[in-house]
Order: C-alpha cells, then structure tokens, then sequence
C-alpha cells in the first residue's frame, strides 16, 4: 500500500471516492467538482467546504488575522463562482489556541464579516473549540444554480476555447517574497520590509478575490461555459483536472497567458522559471473556463477574461512555449 505522501491530495480524493456511493436521488454530483450539486427540484444548491491550517495553508508571520478572514470567505465562494453560481451562506467553524486572545478572534471575524460583505453572503452558523497549536479555519458555502446554466468540470469538448480571468503567477510570487522577508526579519529583528512595489504580488497572496464579477458578467452576456473551474493549485493542475473530467486533451499558449509585468520581474529577481510561477503556482483563485466557439464574439468585451488555447483532438495536453516548443503539461499539484 502507497504512503499517504506517496498518494498526493489528487491520488487520495480519488481513492475516498472509489469508496463512497450516492444514496439519495437529489445528489446529483458528488465528490470531484468544485462543489456538490444538490437537486432541489426547481434548482441547483451547491455546496463546498474548503479547510485551512496554520503552518500549512498560512502563516501568522505575515498573513493579518483580518486578511485570513476574508480570504477563507473568498476560496470558498470561489468555489461556487466555479459551477457558475451565485452564493447565499456560509458557516464557518474555527479550532483556536489559547495564544490567542479574544481580539485575534475579533480581528478574524471582521475580516469574515466585510468578506460576507463583499460577496453578499450571510455568516448562518458554526462552531468553535480549542487547538493544542495554532488556527485551523473550516468553513463551509451554500450557493444556488438555476439548472440550465450549471457548469461541472467534465462538460468541454472539442475545439471549445479555453479562457481564463484575471492575471496568473502573481500569488506565487507574492508568498516567496513574504517569505524572503520573514527570514530577513528572523535574522535581523530590526530590519525594514522590502516591499516596495511588491504590493500587487502580495495582495494577491493575501486577499484574493473570488471571480463573481466574470459570472456576472456572462450571464449579461448569455454565455454559459461548457466547463469550468478556478485555479487554487496551479494552472497545470487544473487543466489535467479538466482533461481527466472530459476525457479531452488541451493545448496552452504560454505566450497567451495573462501576467503581469511585476510577476515576471520579480520572479528574475528571485531566479524562479517565470513558466513554473505561472503554470504550476497555484492560489490565484482565477476562473479557467472553456467556451463554445460561436460564443467567442460575445465574450470579447469581457476585459478581464483571455483566450489561452483550445481544446484539442488528440486527448494530450500540451503547453506551446514562446521559442514553438511543444511539451507536455504534467503538474505537481498541492501534495
């Protein structure tokens, strides 16, 4: 029997749901998209719960109780905005030290509440308990679909564009510069962050956002995705989730792919392959779609939403580099 290092996050999810069958007639998809999908007759409900543990998904270091609050908000609602839905509640259930006091939980929470704020969610239930170390976050999203315009990962097909929102690279770029600046501070206490212009990177890595604007803005427009989901374990990741859902292959453009000038600027500074930042990075909480091709016009005046390749016929996936060299997409993924 495999190790659980061995097996990986992706080999165990697999592995909990070869052993778990569906009882009842209105779950109508499982364990394998970004979110269950409960028939509740006239629609959809969709539900997520996404778990983050200090010293694993964040670091106190430099990750602002406030900020951690929102982001636990925004992951999950990303979630939601994933199936193409729009999100109505969440709980959220936290497991605290006694290091803490309870302005770190006030911090927390109001960091929750202007994400619930932000996103029009409503904070319905919970729980807390005590830790023997650190902050562990759960928390948990109802969101709703009208039936025709559900989106699961599974449902490209041949020739369908694949897009994607926003800029990608910049989270990962932004927790290595965190990252060099608390081992600066761990060695010299009295020095000054070097975080001039980084703000971007770091913003990324701390607040993101949840893509409800693009969802929004497609329905506006009448397009529904063929499929979908958003990016929190790198790009590469999530097409090879995407191919394994729709059994089709996809072919990426590095040179298509948005990034922003100070990702690659600081990934030269800090000697990192700007293709590993952008491709396998993974925490840009982006939305990768693909779309029918006669739906292409319409969604030209989305600004934020770009073109990155096409899927193919030939059930591989491949990444175009700048020089034309084609290689194969293969992803480490969150372990």
């Amino acid at each position: 029997m495999k190790k659980l290092e061995e097996l990986g996050e992706f080999g165990l999810i697999d592995r909990i749901k070869s052993q778990t069958s569906l009882k009842n007639t209105t779950s109508f998809v499982g364990i394998g998209d970004d979110a269950a999908v409960i028939d509740q007759g006239s629609h959809y409900s969709l539900l997520s719960t996404d778990l983050m543990v200090e010293g694993v998904h964040f670091d106190l270091a430099y990750h602002p109780l406030k900020h951690l609050g929102y982001k636990a908000v925004a992951v999950n609602v990303s979630d939601i905005a994933a199936m193409n839905g729009i999100p109505k509640q969440i709980t959220v259930s936290i497991a605290i030290s006694n290091r803490f006091g309870l302005a770190a939980v006030d911090e927390l929470y109001e960091g929750i509440h202007l994400g619930c704020e932000a996103y029009n969610v409503d904070l319905v239930g919970g729980d807390t308990t005590a830790s023997r170390a650190g902050i562990v976050i759960s928390v948990s999203v109802l969101g709703e679909v009208t039936k025709d315009k559900l989106v699961l990962r599974s449902g490209s097909r041949e020739n369908d564009i694949l897009c994607v929102t926003g800029d990608l690279g910049a989270a990962y770029m932004g927790v290595q510069v965190l990252e060099r600046e608390k081992q600066e501070f761990l060695a010299n206490p009295n020095m000054q962050p070097q975080l001039e212009n980084k703000s971007y990177l770091v913003g990324k890595q701390l607040k993101p956002d949840a893509r409800m604007d693009i969802i929004h803005e497609l329905a506006e427009k009448g397009v529904v995705p063929t499929s979908m989901m958003d990016i929190s374990d790198g790009l590469a990741s999530e097409i090879l989730h995407l191919s394994k859902a729709s059994g089709n292959g996809f072919t990426v453009f590095f040179d298509n792919i948005p990034i922003e000038n100070i990702t690659l600027e600081t990934s030269t500074e800090f000697n990192i392959n700007p293709v590993v930042a952008v491709v396998n990075g993974g925490e840009d909480y982006e939305l990768l779609m693909t779309i029918k091709q006669e739906d292409y016009e319409n969604i030209k005046g989305i600004l934020d939403l770009t073109p990155i390749g096409f899927v193919n016929n030939e059930k591989m996936n491949w990444l175009v580099l700048n020089s034309g060299e084609k290689t194969e997409i293969k992803a480490p993924g969150w372990k």
